[in-house]
């Protein structure tokens, strides 16, 4: 809870305006009882009729006149406080969900998105229903209470201890099923992620439920998932439901004991009758804080366990942030050191690792960073095992990738390929060894700098839920709307050898794709993938197997097209099919997370390794299919 106070802090003048409001709306409901006291006096005092009938019809003005003002400030006390809940609600949604993107991608592969949706909205609901109503009953009913025993002990200090006699009771059954809402609460939210879960799960793989004939299996999962929700709701509920007669009955048997009592004190001319009037009039306004009790520990306890949440969730730093001191685009530009871009070795054709300078000055002070521009890539002895695993996915890997290279990289299923690729804009960082772009460490660089220098289509294609346009120009949203932006979109399209089909829908580059581009096919959601990446300009390309679901007579068209289009760039080229990589400068071949080849496409055939069996074997399926 101690988060919260932060929020609340930046909003204190606005909750100051609603306390002093709410102190106001008191003072003014306070007075009503005084007058109806001094109305009722007036009156049995009264010569005639008539006197007293005047004498009502002034103070009924009174309480008129004094409701009316009390209303209009009782309302705008609530709109100022209710606001700050919502404001608070909407700067905790955006703080959570900006931590959220930083996060790295090891923390996503363990969380299930309905349970992090759920985070994002039903809790952060309830915390605005504790920052809103909860917190202007918190303030109300101390309020109420000060004044109302103030008063009644003014009144007749025995007849107020007898009325709140009941309410130890009280407080003494409602913080015993404080605990109970608590783990009740925590409860009926965790199954709301993951019925959240399953429910996003089945939408977003239908095609897989009903191609399997699934439906009756998942109706059925929902269901008793359903059913252990609705027990636990109906258990919470059960809690809740027993405070309200609890706080209800304790009224009601304080209202006994006023008439009873009272009732004794004013034969015995102890009280006036308008005392008795007015003593249980504050009684009533007591009524409705009292009341709000219970609801405001249900609303308590539903925020604590909701904020207990989303704590979990702030509480996960990001294992891989940018470095201390090293300037983010969003505050300042890097600059280059005086002595420019460092000197390397020239690139040898093995591999082998090349000196490069460090990433301090004379002094022992880290140098500034400058942003990538050439694009060569070195790892040196690096090892790699995701978090959790036992066998490393990568171990003792080097590799030297001069600037403007196209690299290829080969292997069987599971050799490490796509691990290598996750370790240049720092998805991952590796277990052992130091990977390098321009001769800095990747650490060094301001994570937006790093991965800007990176155009990578992965080898699952992810698209937006929005039209085509957007999803190419993800990387460079002003040329969603520019005029020029047009032409280097469809550019791109053209490269990526989809700008033909994109033609032949209705609505054209404004097409919606659907949820993950579900209306797509396979090739066409990986060449949309690579017309955004083609489109970013970055000065590192990398591929990771990212022309699978094309056919050889498209592949073929693209890879000329790129032919041309990467020049200048680095490129990082993963891919099963062995046809693809024949081009390449240098290739290498990964088996169990080693390099156990590398060379180009005649040098390794000649070898008769690993990569010539890979190739043979592939030229006998495509024959095999060809027959």
């Amino acid at each position: 809870m101690r988060r919260l106070w932060s929020y609340l802090a930046r909003y204190r003048k606005r909750y100051l305006a609603g306390c002093l409001c709410l102190i106001a709306t008191a003072s003014l409901a306070m007075s009503i009882p005084v007058l109806l006291k001094w109305a009722v006096d007036s009156i049995q005092a009264s010569p005639d009729a008539a006197s007293g009938a005047r004498t009502a019809g002034f103070y009924a003005a009174l309480v008129i006149g004094i409701a009316l003002v009390q209303g209009v400030v009782r309302t705008f006390s609530r709109f100022v406080i209710f606001n700050v809940g919502r404001d608070v609600e909407y700067d905790l949604r955006n703080d959570l969900f900006r931590h959220l993107e930083r996060l790295p991608w090891e923390f996503y592969q363990s969380r299930p998105t309905g349970d992090l949706m759920s985070r994002l909205v039903n809790d952060i609901s309830a915390v605005r229903m504790l920052l809103g109503p909860g917190v202007l009953n918190v303030l109300n009913t101390p309020v109420y209470y000060l004044y109302a025993v103030s008063i009644m002990v003014s009144i007749d200090p025995l007849l107020t201890f007898a009325a709140l006699t009941p309410y130890p009771i009280m407080l003494f059954l409602v913080k015993r099923y404080s605990r109970r809402l608590m783990e009740g609460t925590l409860r009926v939210q965790e199954g709301l992620a993951d019925m959240s879960t399953l429910i996003q799960e089945n939408v977003s793989g239908i095609h897989v439920v009903k191609a399997y004939v699934r439906e009756q299996r998942e109706v059925e999962r929902f269901r008793d998932m359903n059913v252990r929700f609705r027990d636990v709701a109906l258990e919470l509920g059960k809690a809740r439901g027993m405070i309200a007669p609890v706080i209800r009955s304790v009224s009601a048997l304080g209202i006994l004991v006023v008439l009873w009592l009272g009732g004794r004190h004013v034969a015995q001319g102890m009280l006036t009758i308008g005392d008795l009037v007015a003593f249980i009039g504050y009684l009533h306004l007591l009524a409705w804080p009292t009341m709000a009790l219970g609801w405001m520990l249900s609303i308590l306890q539903r925020g604590r366990a909701a904020m207990q949440r989303l704590e979990e969730l702030f509480a996960v730093a990001p294992a891989i942030a940018d470095p201390p001191g090293v300037a983010t685009p969003d505050r300042a530009t890097a600059t280059v050191p005086a002595g420019g871009a460092p000197e390397h070795d020239v690139a040898r054709p093995n591999g082998h690792a090349v000196q490069a300078s460090g990433s301090e000055n004379g002094h022992g002070e880290a140098r500034p960073v400058s942003r990538v521009e050439r694009g060569e890539i070195e790892l040196r002895g690096v090892s790699f095992t995701y978090p959790g695993a036992r066998t490393p996915a990568l171990a003792d890997v080097d590799v030297h990738v001069p600037a403007g290279a196209t690299v290829a990289i080969v292997g069987r299923a599971g050799a490490g390929k796509t691990s290598l690729l996750h370790l240049l804009p720092r998805l991952f960082d590796p277990t052992t060894g130091v990977v390098r772009i321009d001769g800095r460490d990747v650490r060094e660089y301001a994570l937006a700098d790093l991965r800007r220098a990176i155009a990578f289509v992965p080898q699952d294609p992810f698209l937006f839920s929005t039209s085509i346009r957007a999803n190419v120009a993800f990387a460079r949203p002003e040329l969603e709307q520019a005029d020029e932006g047009d032409a280097l979109l469809r550019e791109a399209a053209q490269w990526a050898a989809v700008a033909g089909e994109i033609g032949t829908f209705p609505r054209g580059y404004d097409t919606m794709v659907g949820e993950r581009g579900i209306t797509l096919s396979g090739g066409q959601k990986q060449r949309v993938t690579l017309a955004r990446a083609l489109l970013a300009e970055a000065p590192i390309l990398v591929l990771d197997d990212a022309l699978s679901s094309v056919d050889t007579q498209t592949e073929e068209r693209i890879l000329q097209a790129l032919e041309e289009r990467r020049r200048g760039r680095t490129c990082i080229l993963v891919a099963h099919r062995l046809s693809t990589v024949q081009d390449a400068d240098l290739i290498l071949v990964l088996d169990e997370g080693r390099i156990v080849e590398r060379g180009d496409h005649a040098t390794l055939l000649a070898r008769g390794g690993l990569y010539a069996e890979l190739f043979q074997r592939q030229r006998l399926t495509t024959e095999l299919e060809a027959i």
